[in-house]
């Protein structure tokens, strides 16, 4: 509670407080008596991937490898140390150290002997529960799992290095990983959560930990990657053997849950299948998208992976800066049937079915206050909102391995989503009802073909064909538009019909060359081709009698864009120091029909980029980059007249063509390694639009007009930095979190001048987790969010989020969770800090067979939170309703 109260009455000294625990932790790890050398075998050859484990006479203190050149660096205690040298295929060595007799720095160099009779795999330590094998670090699931751990995602977040937020996903370091996979095999590619927050942890022997990973196994070792993957080992006894769970959960107030999981993992054939039913408020999905739409960003056959149809209307939930599952009033159902088959040691084929219905209610009340350029009003509006959804994903994927060297991926996707969303909106007082009935049909179909012709040269050829449709159908029952339309006096509701309906096709060859000095050549060819059709039709009606259909409200749009590309890439390396540059040429064929007007328009133009890489010391690298873009304008840019995009908007397109240019600079120092005991990692970017879209706005209290307008220049300034530290003394690590960003806007709004506005964010957090080996864990944290807006005034207010969860693990039968969240709103005078529990508790009746538990969600019984929000043309403050207090008793039976 002291460090809340230093906040509150001293805020003034945030900064000196934050700098102060910066230097801190700086001159602390700068500080710490560390052991440096070189390890050679018996040879005199330098042994790379040799662990090196500093331990003192209970538990581990810090842990390395050894680099290509056997090279290593260890901080160490002031306690004695043992530091135990292993690796596979020699005999370990131990190294007793008394860390009070080194001044800073200690050198030991060591000569491994080699033990060629001896290949079983090496275990550092009958305690020690890690290993590496050039680039897989492999985590031993049972030494890392407290007995609480229900799905994979309960245990992934015990693995030291790991971070993973409150939506599952999952990050080493500062980059999230491209898949989960089972025994080498994935189903879900950058849809994993469906795996992460379903699959129970118990069947898991080990997690592998794979760096520089490749999507294609032909690249490995050639392309440049930096990407990190999962894969979970099984318990022999849990593989060629149909088994799973199923865990009903019944509470009072008609709240449910009921979890079930079917699986067998053979060599040759995979089976999983699961299923998910909740009205808890539980996200068994994710972001559904990443399923069905994985996108790579520069990644070799990755063409098309950017495509996608953009609605022109949308009906959802505001994102909060609140535990979504708190607000989220849903009636969920997901099966998911999944499958890989091993028909012929050439041949792969994975199959996936996915179907997920969901009901769900959302509820808020605000109070909008509009104050610009001489423009004052307050809008209030008391909104309920129910989507129903319904969402059917296929996905087929074969793989034919030719030869050692050539390989044949296709894979095949279908979706199709019925939704149909409805809001009860009391505005100013009118009772208003939104209907908004969309599908969204997909079908996806990539072919590509890689061949290895040489030992470190890859040739990739890939195509790609998309075709997606987003119909949608808009009405309102109320007429809010009469200064638009004075002549429709009998007008009382209105209708708008949408169509957007995107083809894709491209073609991608691409080289990879990986030369004996370890510099990488890349040359791309290819041509992509996007059709757009994109349809509304905006109707005032009087009951269901068609009124008028107003002009500047009609949109016919076609748009084509045919990319003839030519990309190139060369990676010079020289030690320690690696150099990137790429000159990207571009010709575009574009046309554009709005409304049976039409034009055309051929654009070329050159992005080039530059960056380095510099690894300072073995803790110590430095990344950077600039580069100069140049965008085509979108088919949601280009359309001529107005469209309804909500129950009092209006937007409009620019008509035309236009290329938008940018420069950005990166910067990244980081310090350490995310497996060592002191962790930093700063990020800086840097940008300039030197031309962006912006909008000409009208403004009223019953609607606003959108017009897009060409602007020149803005620029966008944001920097991070993350500290990890483990204390060795209270076997807890420290995270700070310290961020803040700069973003400028120009636009028009009620007929000004051009407008500047400025926005600044500040956010800063601390994390502070324990590792005990006894019952008792915790973990406490607290994040500050400032925004302030600056334009003809200026405005910000001031959020904060803490929170304490408790673990305690009795034994082996019976644990508890406790979480605890505080929420603080700085502007609000009046209700202006919540507070929530849950619990959790299990016993396990019969182990590895029967559980039974109870759990509690927001036992205080907080009905509703409010908070406040700022913007350039005003501030807002919104009340939403929340889940009420619920408890389940719970059982999971396993078979």
């Amino acid at each position: 509670m002291y460090f809340f109260k230093i906040y509150k009455k001293k805020s003034i000294k945030l900064p000196y407080i934050i700098t102060a625990l910066i230097l801190f932790f700086f001159s602390y790890s700068n500080a710490q008596k560390k052991v440096v050398g070189t390890i050679k075998n018996s040879s005199n050859l330098f042994a790379s991937n040799v662990s090196i484990v500093a331990k003192d006479s209970v538990n581990i203190i810090s842990y390395t490898f050894s680099d290509e050149n056997g090279r290593y660096s260890i901080d160490l205690h002031d306690k004695t140390t043992m530091l135990i040298y292993s690796s596979l295929g020699y005999k370990s060595k131990d190294v007793l150290i008394v860390p009070k007799k080194i001044k800073d720095t200690l050198e030991i160099n060591i000569v491994l002997e080699e033990n060629p009779f001896e290949l079983q795999e090496v275990i550092i330590s009958e305690k020690i529960p890690l290993k590496q094998k050039n680039d897989t670090i492999v985590f031993d699931a049972n030494f890392y799992s407290r007995g609480t751990e229900e799905v994979v995602e309960d245990l992934l977040r015990n693995i030291p290095g790991l971070n993973i937020d409150q939506n599952g996903t999952i990050k080493v370091g500062n980059r999230e990983v491209e898949k989960v996979m089972v025994d080498g095999d994935d189903f879900f590619e950058r849809g994993y959560k469906v795996l992460t927050k379903n699959m129970p942890a118990q069947p898991i022997d080990k997690i592998e930990l794979l760096q520089n990973y490749s999507n294609n196994r032909l690249l490995k070792g050639v392309e440049e990657s930096n990407k990190v993957a999962l894969n979970l080992k099984l318990y022999e006894k849990s593989k060629r053997i149909w088994f799973g769970n199923l865990k009903p959960s019944f509470g009072n107030n008609g709240f449910y849950e009921l979890k079930g999981n079917l699986m067998n993992f053979g060599k040759k054939n995979k089976y999983y299948f699961l299923n998910n039913l909740n009205n808890i408020g539980n996200d068994a999905t994710g972001d559904i998208n990443h399923l069905i739409r994985p996108s790579r960003f520069d990644e070799p056959a990755s063409i098309g992976d950017n495509q996608s149809v953009n609605s022109l209307l949308n009906l959802s939930p505001n994102n909060l800066n609140f535990k979504e599952s708190r607000t989220n009033f849903n009636n969920a159902e997901l099966v998911s049937l999944n499958a890989i088959f091993n028909p012929t040691k050439k041949l792969k084929v994975k199959t996936l079915g996915f179907f997920n219905w969901d009901e769900t209610d959302f509820f808020r009340n605000s109070t909008n206050i509009v104050d610009v350029n001489g423009t004052n009003f307050t809008n209030t509006e008391d909104f309920q909102l129910q989507n129903n959804k319904r969402i059917a994903f296929g996905k087929l994927d074969v793989i034919y391995n030719i030869s050692k060297t050539k390989m044949l991926e296709a894979t095949t996707k279908y979706n199709n989503g019925d939704f149909n969303d409805n809001s009860n909106l009391l505005f100013n007082g009118n009772s208003t009802i939104e209907n908004l009935q969309h599908q969204n049909t997909l079908f996806d179909q990539k072919i590509s073909y890689s061949n290895k012709f040489k030992d470190k040269k890859v040739f990739l050829l890939t195509g790609r064909f998309i075709d997606e449709k987003t119909p949608q159908n808009y009405a309102i029952n109320q007429f809010f538009y009469q200064d638009l339309f004075p002549t429709n006096t009998t007008a009382n509701n209105v209708n708008q019909q949408n169509n957007n309906h995107m083809q894709f096709a491209g073609a991608n060859a691409h080289l990879l060359d990986r030369k004996d000095n370890g510099h990488l050549l890349e040359l791309q060819l290819g041509n992509e081709f996007r059709k757009d059709r994109l349809e509304s039709t905006f109707s005032l009606l009087e009951n269901n009698t068609i009124l008028e259909q107003p002009n500047g409200y009609q949109n016919q749009t076609n748009y084509q864009v045919n990319d003839l590309y030519l990309k190139s890439k060369y990676r010079l390396k020289i030690k320690d120091f690696e150099l990137t540059g790429k000159l990207n040429f571009h010709q575009l064929f574009n046309q554009l029909e709005n409304n049976n007007l039409s034009s055309k328009q051929n654009s070329f133009f050159v992005n080039p980029s530059l960056g380095f890489d510099w690894e300072i010391n073995d803790s110590s690298k430095i990344i950077s980059s600039y580069s100069y873009s140049t965008t085509n304008a979108k088919a949601l840019d280009v359309f001529s007249n107005f469209v309804l995009t909500g129950f009092r908007s209006f937007s409009k397109g620019t008509g035309g063509f236009n290329q938008l240019d940018a420069s950005n600079l990166v910067f990244n120092y980081q310090l350490g390694s995310w497996s060592d005991r002191f962790f930093a990692n700063t990020f800086i970017v840097y940008s300039k639009n030197h031309d962006f879209f912006s909008t000409n706005t009208l403004i009223e209290q019953n609607y606003t007009q959108s017009e897009k307008i060409l602007i020149k220049d803005r620029e966008f300034i944001s920097a991070n930095t993350k500290l990890d530290y483990y204390f060795k003394f209270i076997s807890s690590n420290l995270k700070l979190d310290l961020g803040y960003v700069k973003s400028e806007f120009k636009n028009i709004v009620n007929n000004s001048d051009l407008r500047k506005v400025t926005s600044y964010n500040y956010n800063y957090g601390l994390e502070l987790r324990s590792g005990f080996n006894g019952i008792f864990n915790y973990h406490i944290g607290t994040k500050w969010n400032t925004t302030e807006i600056e334009t003809t005034i200026n405005n910000s207010f001031t959020d904060n989020v803490s929170f304490l969860d408790l673990s305690l693990v009795f034994n082996d039968k019976f644990n508890v969770q406790l979480q605890s969240e505080r929420y603080f709103f700085g502007n609000l005078k009046t209700d202006n800090t919540y507070y929530f529990l849950d619990f959790d508790a299990r016993y396990k009746l019969i182990e590895n067979k029967l559980m039974l538990g109870i759990t509690g969600k927001n036992l205080f019984n907080t009905k509703r939170f409010r908070n406040f929000s700022i913007s350039d043309i005003g501030t807002s403050t919104t009340e939403y309703r929340l889940l009420p207090r619920f408890v389940l008793l719970k059982m999971e039976y396993r078979f």
